[in-house]
C-alpha cells in the first residue's frame, strides 16, 4: 500500500511541471532541493561513514530524476516513460546477482503484461525517431533499475541510522540540486505561482513519497518496490487530462487497465505465498 501511494504521489509530476514556466534543469534543482529540506524537516540522518550501496544508490536517484528530464526534451513523453519503465526487467535480470533475490514466473508474467499495458496506453504517441532521446531513457531505465537494488540492498543491511534507506535518498537529492544549480540564472525564474507549484512538486510528490519509500523498501523485494509504483505513469496522463483536458483514448484505457490488473494481481498473489 505504501508503494502504491508513491506511485500515486509521483503521477502528479507530469501536470504540476507543465505549470511551472522554467527551464528543466533549475526545476531538477529547485525541486530537489526543496525535497531535501522537507526531508530534513521531518528526519536528518546522520551522513557519517556512508557506504558504497548508499553512494550508488544516492547518484543513481539523482541521475535518474535528471536523466528523464532530458530523455523528455530529446524525444516524446511517451517514449521517455514506457523506455525509461523498462527498469523491471532490469531489476529482474540483476536482483538475483545483486541481492539474491531470484524472479519467479509470475514475476515475468507480470512484467510482461506490465510493458503491454504500457505500450497500449501510449500507442497512438509512439515514435521510432529521435534517436539520442530513447537512448537517454533507456540507460533511465538501467540506472532507475540500480537506484532500486541499491536502496533495497541497504535497507537489507539492518535498522541502524548507518543503513537508513533515507539517507541516500536525502543524498540523491542534494547531489541534484549542486548539479542543477547554475542553471537556475540561465532563464529568469518563476513567479509566485511557478514558486508555489515547485513546492507542490518538491514537498508532496517527492519527499512525501520519498519517506513512504524508504519505510516500504525493509519490507518489500526490489522487484515489488519497481512493479507496484508503475501505476506512475498511468496515473501521470489522468491528472494532466483533468487539468488540461487532453483525454487518453480507448488504447490508453485498456493499457492502463492491463496494468493496474498485473501489478494488483501479482502484490495479492505474491502476499499470499508469503
Amino acid at each position: 500500500m505504501l508503494l502504491a501511494l508513491c506511485g500515486l504521489l509521483w503521477s502528479a509530476a507530469g501536470l504540476l511541471i507543465k505549470l511551472v514556466d522554467w527551464n528543466a534543469p533549475a526545476i531538477w534543482s529547485a525541486r530537489s532541493a526543496i525535497c531535501a529540506a522537507a526531508i530534513c524537516a521531518v528526519r536528518r540522518p546522520s551522513f557519517a561513514r556512508i557506504s558504497a550501496a548508499e553512494w550508488r544508490a544516492a547518484v543513481a536517484l539523482a541521475a535518474t530524476t535528471g536523466l528523464f528530464i532530458l530523455a523528455n526534451k530529446l524525444t516524446t513523453a511517451a517514449n521517455a516513460i514506457l523506455i525509461q519503465y523498462s527498469a523491471p526487467v532490469w531489476v529482474a535480470l540483476l536482483g538475483s546477482w545483486l541481492l539474491g533475490e531470484r524472479a519467479r514466473r509470475i514475476d515475468w508474467l507480470t512484467i510482461a503484461l506490465v510493458l503491454v499495458g504500457i505500450t497500449l496506453f501510449f500507442f497512438h504517441q509512439l515514435t521510432f525517431d529521435h534517436v539520442a532521446g530513447n537512448l537517454v531513457a533507456l540507460v533511465s531505465g538501467i540506472v532507475t533499475a540500480l537506484y532500486t537494488l541499491s536502496i533495497r540492498k541497504v535497507a537489507m543491511t539492518g535498522g541502524a541510522a548507518a543503513t537508513d534507506p533515507l539517507r541516500p535518498i536525502l543524498l540523491g537529492n542534494l547531489i541534484a540540486t549542486v548539479v542543477g544549480a547554475p542553471f537556475l540564472l540561465a532563464s529568469p525564474p518563476p513567479g509566485v505561482a511557478g514558486w508555489t507549484t515547485l513546492a507542490a512538486l518538491g514537498i508532496f510528490q517527492q519527499a512525501l513519497p520519498y519517506v513512504l519509500y524508504a519505510r516500504a523498501i525493509r519490507r518489500a523485494s526490489a522487484l515489488e518496490a519497481i512493479l507496484i509504483p508503475v501505476i506512475e505513469p498511468i496515473l501521470s496522463p489522468v491528472w494532466v487530462a483533468l487539468g488540461v483536458g487532453e483525454l487518453p483514448g480507448g488504447w490508453a484505457l485498456l493499457g492502463g487497465a492491463i496494468v493496474v490488473t498485473a501489478v494488483t494481481a501479482r502484490a495479492v498473489i505474491g502476499r499470499r505465498r508469503h
